[in-house]
């Protein structure tokens, strides 16, 4: 038997010898016999240290086939073990048991450090395809940072152009004389351009006959005296008009408003913009006339006691209202006198991610104005999601009336109120959305639409009507638009 133990120790150490294998028999501490092998790298001549993905994609590579190879080694020792083991226990027995035991033991070791092999192998190769992934992701994100780099430095450029413009004096409004001032106009401060927190435009309000106002719409074209202003179900969406885009990535989001009801001295013109990309939003820009907003040149900049939370803020009665950030808190800010006049926690209002719209972005609380009043869309734990609607006291922002519907917020993209009817959007990214739902306060009942909707930028943040223009205004992806409506006859 000691002559088929040296075969086997011959045969293991012929086994590695073409990798130029040390082998070394010697007893260990306790007095166990322990045989060690050691087998060089046949490619590195160190262990280096891999900082680089490429680098450790290669290295994983190179070890993966080298598994593999071990790995079939290994396979073609245990085969032969196997086949000398199967010789031994089928014939009579020539030597003593501890033998046949040490070679037992043997082959579960070599069994073991087959599986432990098979199990290095797996993980490399998830290694290896997880590397490949992220290595992909990497380069998709580089690319489209790079093209936004590239949009940044081409509107940084003209940003650049338009204040060296307004630095030579070339905004027509700078150069007005008292004396070419109409009677009854304003003046506004000029444009500081050291101040970043409250800038403004010297600029001229005229002012205008109201029946003038009446006889046009707001867009500039006479109204047409058949479609009438009564209330009906909203029948068909116009294309989107864009009016104006935003300068910087602060913009990618916003809310932009104007009042139905503007009290003195704001008028139907007057244009308030907040951009909504960031984390202490403060800044509403308000512009006079509708080509100050169309150009970019406010006439002032409000700065708000509070931060604002994401794109549901409204302007109704010459007061912005809008919600707090990081809160179910309502706030009522007067433009005119530059402070805060109501504020109002929702019960239960969702907010900062609970309930938001399906574009997310804090959309939890939405506000909203119509021919009946001023509207808060959200929702609660208790609704379990689905869209609950409020009628609010513009003076005090008490709750005075509450809809529950069964419209689930989460599966919108955002949300309007016409003639006390709430309308929800089926997608903020498709190009061909559609007007989807309406639920009727009126009746307390809901029905499918199917009204085509146009998100010509596919990223709609913003949808609020106004009923004194009777247009959708909306912010899509850095731009500012409007869109024409059709109701049915009452």
């Amino acid at each position: 038997m000691p002559a088929v133990q040296l075969l086997l120790l011959a045969c293991l150490v012929g086994g590695v010898g073409a990798r130029t294998a040390q082998f070394q028999k010697a007893n260990d501490q306790s007095g166990r016999c322990q045989y060690t092998f050691r087998v060089a790298s046949p490619t590195e001549s160190s262990c280096p240290v891999q900082d680089q993905a490429m680098s450790a994609i290669q290295e994983l590579q190179r070890d993966s086939s080298d598994q593999r190879a071990t790995l079939e080694a290994t396979k073609a020792r245990l085969s032969s073990l196997e086949a000398v083991l199967h010789r031994l226990t089928s014939g009579q027995p020539t030597g003593p048991l501890e033998t046949q035991q040490g070679l037992q033991r043997e082959l579960e070791a070599l069994r073991r450090e087959r599986e432990q092999l098979e199990t290095q192998t797996r993980e490399l190769e998830s290694a290896f395809s997880n590397l490949i992934r992220d290595k992909s992701a990497l380069e998709e994100e580089k690319r489209r940072l790079q093209a936004e780099n590239e949009d940044l430095a081409r509107r940084l450029e003209s940003s650049s152009q338009e204040v060296a413009s307004l630095r030579r004096g070339q905004c027509p409004q700078a150069h007005s004389s008292s004396q070419d001032v109409p009677s009854g106009s304003r003046e506004v401060a000029k444009w500081n351009l050291e101040n970043v927190d409250f800038q403004e435009l010297k600029s001229e309000l005229t002012e205008v006959p109201a029946s003038q106002i009446l006889k046009e719409s707001l867009s500039g074209h006479p109204r047409n005296e058949e479609e009438g202003t009564g209330c009906g179900e909203l029948v068909w969406v116009g294309e989107p008009v864009t009016l104006r885009r935003a300068e910087t990535i602060t913009g990618k989001y916003g809310v932009w408003m104007r009042d139905p009801q503007a009290a003195d001295p704001y008028t139907a013109e007057t244009t308030w913009r907040i951009d909504t990309v960031g984390t202490d939003i403060r800044q509403v820009f308000e512009y006079d006339l509708r080509r100050q907003f169309a150009q970019g040149y406010p006439s002032k900049v409000h700065v708000l006691p509070r931060p604002v939370e994401s794109t549901g803020a409204v302007v109704y009665r010459g007061s912005l209202y809008f919600q707090a950030a990081e809160s179910r808190t309502l706030l009522r800010y007067d433009l005119r006198a530059e402070t805060l006049r109501a504020e109002k926690e929702i019960p239960g209002a969702g907010y900062h991610g609970q309930f938001p719209y399906s574009w997310g972005g804090y959309t939890d609380i939405d506000l909203a104005v119509d021919e009946t009043g001023l509207w808060v869309i959200y929702s609660t734990e208790a609704a379990k999601g689905a869209i609950v609607l409020s009628k609010l006291n513009p003076e005090t922002l008490e709750l005075e009336q509450t809809w529950e519907t069964n419209i689930r917020k989460q599966s919108v993209a955002n949300a309007f109120v016409i003639c006390g009817t709430l309308y929800t959007v089926s997608s903020y990214s498709s190009p061909d959305a559609t007007v989807n739902f309406a639920y009727d306060t009126g009746t307390g009942s809901s029905k499918a639409l199917t009204v085509p909707f146009k998100n010509r930028y596919k990223y709609s943040s913003m949808i609020d009507y106004n009923p004194l223009e009777r247009k959708l205004f909306a912010w899509d992806n850095f731009n500012m638009v409007t869109y024409d409506i059709k109701l049915s006859r009452v």
